[in-house]
């Protein structure tokens, strides 16, 4: 696999056997040097008949080199279906990582390969908000494009919601905006399925004035000893979240040397402390053995999954959809983490279950996106971390247990998953559920060769 760097000084749009750089108009020796470089390596995985262009215009022009050419961002993708081999290319957006705002701060620009962290500063530096997702490391259109759920989505609904545009390259390498008003058919399939369909090098989303002021919530940890899951467990099933609110619940661990298994619970509340414990007084009334919530700035709110961000070990996602919390179910599940945390090397595995506001979600229609999770009010994961791939049959077992687990008692006709959490061997039906039919046909007509097919991949109707 050739892995290609994209820079603001070098964009490599590697789409087809056209490959097209875009280097800046203004053109100084050490620029050739890179053009030459890039050049270079890129003829190595091209065929003979291949040219090199450094122009946007000369995209949408073809030979015959087909081979998966996936983007990445943040590098944290951990599922069954990559396939990526020698003759893959991976397209690395990191380079684009900026984001501008307009002059009244109600829209944002982000480019392709800013990683979340990096939008969250860049709002809270200009006095705004974002809707994001809730790990910093994690490529902001990636999370994004598969729906993208985020501490503020109770006040501004999914990712999804909040694209107002977007600048594509497609599978033909032809550039392309995409919006409600261009390319509709596209607006509606990148923005649940995105992956599938194209690159995305840029986006205009919404934002929200907000003062640093005010730019703060009330959340962390609340950590409980196991004999209380059954109480946590119903208190979450019961919880009514207003807009401000969403709750996490984890089963991990504390850490070296000793690796304990410990119930940790982590409620937001965007407002003052007095009101988030107010809020969740169901919860504080359980008596958490460590409370070390707090109000905290916008730009700390996702420090407490940067553990998810450290590179390397394996870390395989089993997810699963469910619409109930069941004490039962979740005392089985602790069993079966306790356990598996008696094989060395597997302390820093985690299962984690994400619930939130849904009223604003769900007022948008479901049909305005191929996002189909919106009646989904709880998602899990389970996550085996371990660095032996000696381990990976025992660590498969164990996250497909506790799948199996939430599956059973999940309250649904059949299995539903959240694309960002499943691990890569679930039909397309399970991931993209009632908006499948539709996909395969767009999938035939803008992608008929399969030029992008790692994630997830939607078979086209044929």
């Amino acid at each position: 696999m050739k892995c290609f760097q994209l820079s603001g000084a070098l964009l490599a749009y590697a789409i087809g056997v056209v490959a097209v750089a875009l280097v800046p108009s203004r053109t100084n020796t050490a620029l050739q040097q890179i053009r030459r470089s890039f050049d270079d390596d890129l003829r190595l995985v091209l065929s003979p008949q291949a040219r090199i262009s450094h122009q946007l215009s000369a995209a949408p022009r073809w030979s015959e080199y087909y081979a998966p050419r996936p983007a990445q961002t943040g590098g944290h993708g951990w599922i069954s279906s990559w396939h990526l081999n020698q003759k893959g290319l991976l397209i690395n957006l990191r380079g684009l990582n900026k984001t501008t705002f307009n002059a009244e701060r109600t829209q944002a620009r982000i480019q392709g390969g800013s990683i979340i962290s990096e939008v969250i500063a860049q709002a809270y530096a200009n006095d705004a908000q974002i809707l994001t997702g809730n790990c910093n490391c994690v490529g902001n259109m990636g999370a994004a494009l598969g729906g993208g759920y985020g501490n503020l989505m109770g006040l501004y609904g999914f990712s999804v919601d909040n694209i107002l545009s977007m600048d594509v390259v497609l599978a033909n390498g032809s550039a392309v905006t995409v919006s409600a008003d261009q390319n509709k058919d596209l607006w509606w399939a990148l923005r649940g399925a995105g992956p599938n369909f194209g690159i995305v090098t840029g986006a205009l989303v919404k934002s929200y004035p907000m003062p640093k002021t005010k730019n703060a919530a009330w959340t962390g940890g609340l950590f409980y000893t196991e004999d209380k899951i059954e109480q946590i467990v119903q208190a979450i099933q019961d919880l009514v979240l207003t807009e401000q609110m969403n709750v996490f619940l984890y089963y991990a661990t504390t850490g070296p040397p000793s690796f304990n298994p410990t119930v940790l619970v982590n409620p937001f509340y965007f407002g003052s402390e007095a009101d988030g414990r107010a809020a969740f007084k169901s919860l504080l009334d359980l008596q958490p053995y460590n409370d070390i919530a707090a109000y905290i700035p916008y730009t700390e709110w996702n420090t407490a999954a940067n553990s998810f961000c450290i590179k390397g070990g394996r870390k395989p996602s089993y997810g699963a959809g469910f619409s109930q919390m069941v004490p039962a179910t979740w005392r089985q599940i602790w069993n079966a983490y306790v356990e598996f945390l008696k094989i060395p090397g597997t302390g820093f595995s985690s299962i984690l279950t994400e619930c939130y506001s849904l009223t604003y979600a769900q007022s948008v229609q479901k049909s305005s996106s191929s996002f189909a999770n919106r009646d989904v009010r709880f998602n899990g994961a389970a996550i085996p971390y371990y660095q032996d791939p000696a381990l990976d049959k025992q660590a498969e077992a164990f996250g497909a247990k506790v799948r199996d687990l939430w599956r059973s008692t999940d309250g649904f006709p059949r299995n539903r998953t959240y694309i960002n959490f499943a691990y890569g061997d679930e039909t397309n039906e399970v991931v993209y559920d009632a908006s499948t039919p539709r996909l395969k046909q767009l999938k035939a007509e803008y992608d008929p060769q399969n030029v992008f097919n790692q994630w997830f991949q939607i078979r086209a109707s044929k």
